[in-house]
């Protein structure tokens, strides 16, 4: 199993969302406000007046088998939203209750 998590726009919600449905991820912790700036380009997403974007968070534990899929589908968003800044990571995980 591996965890994966993913940091975008928060105007990326429903199409994230609609990601998760259509690859059959149902469980899924997500935080709805959170802040950060991209590590090459890209605006920071603060929540300030300088800076009013935010940004939304999710991690989700899934099989092995969904992760390609996943990351291609994040990755097709991404180049079509290259400027809302979306980023996604994969660890794996050893154990689970």
């Amino acid at each position: 199993m591996k965890a994966v998590f993913v940091s975008y726009n928060q105007a990326l919600t429903d199409p994230m969302q609609e990601i998760l449905d259509d690859l059959g991820v149902r469980g899924f912790t997500k935080w709805e406000l959170t802040m950060g700036r991209g590590s090459f380009d890209g605006e920071p997403h603060y929540g300030t007046h300088a800076w009013p974007s935010m940004n939304s968070s999710m991690l989700m534990i899934v099989e092995d088998e969904k992760v390609a899929p996943l990351l291609d589908a994040f990755r097709k968003l991404d180049s079509q939203t290259k400027m809302q800044g979306s980023r996604a990571f994969v660890w794996n995980i050893e154990q689970v209750m």
